[in-house]
């Protein structure tokens, strides 16, 4: 629930769009792959040296590792045709016998298929959450604003300590 209020917070932020839409898409790669590995250490390096808002990285991040339950077959069989190519047998082969390509994890079927996966999912959800959140900002943040239990909350005490908190 706290995270959602987060969420809000931010989609009622003057934080870019793009800021809200890159957190969208980076949780869902960290959301959709397994934790450990190298590229979740890129990910995680690339939302805190970038201005990505956390909030939305949290949100997204929770989401789509619900999903991951459903896709994992899919995705798992993604990286098992890849692995299983007669094309790429040397690339496998050279990658799994370097430190490189041991930290990459890629010999994983679920790691390899998930990751590739994601990164083809990755621009539409980055373009389809700016959209969504520009979309908010400039049709709903106005008409939810102007609702009577909004302002009421906004007026009460607690709302108050929640901004002092979360600043």
């Amino acid at each position: 629930m706290q995270l959602l209020a987060k969420l809000l917070k931010a989609l009622n932020s003057d934080d870019s769009p793009w800021q809200l839409a890159f957190g969208v898409m980076l949780g869902m790669i960290m959301g959709l792959t397994p934790f450990l590995g190298l590229h979740s250490v890129f990910i995680l390096f690339i939302v805190l040296f970038l201005r990505v808002n956390l909030s939305t990285f949290l949100l997204a991040y929770a989401l789509f590792s619900g999903f991951t339950l459903l896709l994992n077959p899919m995705m798992a069989d993604i990286g098992e045709s890849l692995l299983t190519s007669p094309d790429l047998t040397s690339l496998w082969t050279s990658l799994y016998n370097s430190t490189f390509g041991q930290l990459t994890q890629f010999y994983h079927t679920l790691t390899l298929g998930s990751l590739l996966f994601s990164l083809i999912l990755a621009p539409f959800i980055l373009i389809i959450s700016k959209v969504l959140v520009v979309q908010y900002r400039v049709r709903f943040m106005q008409w939810i604003n102007k609702l009577k239990i909004v302002q009421f909350l906004k007026g009460s005490r607690i709302y108050q300590i929640y901004q002092t908190l979360g600043e």
